[in-house]
């Protein structure tokens, strides 16, 4: 049994080929690649078939296709208040001979003293952490 036809089209007028704007046809495409819109319901609502659309989305891509003008928001230009200046130097402490007590590490500006019972593994340790931390 043949299926009955659910949908028909009547065309009227000259029955030629129409005519889009490269404009129109870049503002189309474009809405073709909104979030939440299908090319076939873009389509659809413009009148043309999917086909067409997906071949002027690939002209579009290929640049063949005249390209909608491009926008401009406004731009405000700030003068940039320029690097930090540099830390102040600090003194250097005078070192004293004598029994070594432990070790002092300082990196980025940060003073860290490890006392000389401490094991190999943790003074590895706080380093790395003196690393990541930097």
């Amino acid at each position: 049994m043949p299926e009955r036809a659910r949908r028909i089209e009547v065309f009227t007028g000259a029955g030629r080929r129409r005519n889009w704007p490269g404009d129109e046809k870049a503002a189309i495409v474009a809405e073709s690649y909104a979030p939440g819109r299908t090319v076939c319901g873009v389509a659809r609502r413009h009148g043309l078939t999917p086909a067409q659309l997906f071949t002027w989305r690939r002209l579009a891509r290929r640049s063949r296709m005249p390209k909608a003008p491009a926008l401009f928001v406004p731009a405000v230009v700030e003068p940039s208040p320029g690097p930090p200046p540099p830390p102040a130097p600090q003194p250097q402490r005078a070192r004293q001979s004598g029994p070594v007590m432990g070790i002092e590490v300082e990196m980025d500006g940060i003073v860290v003293r490890i006392g000389s019972g401490a094991s190999p593994e943790a003074i590895a340790a706080v380093i790395c952490a003196l690393k990541a931390a930097s």
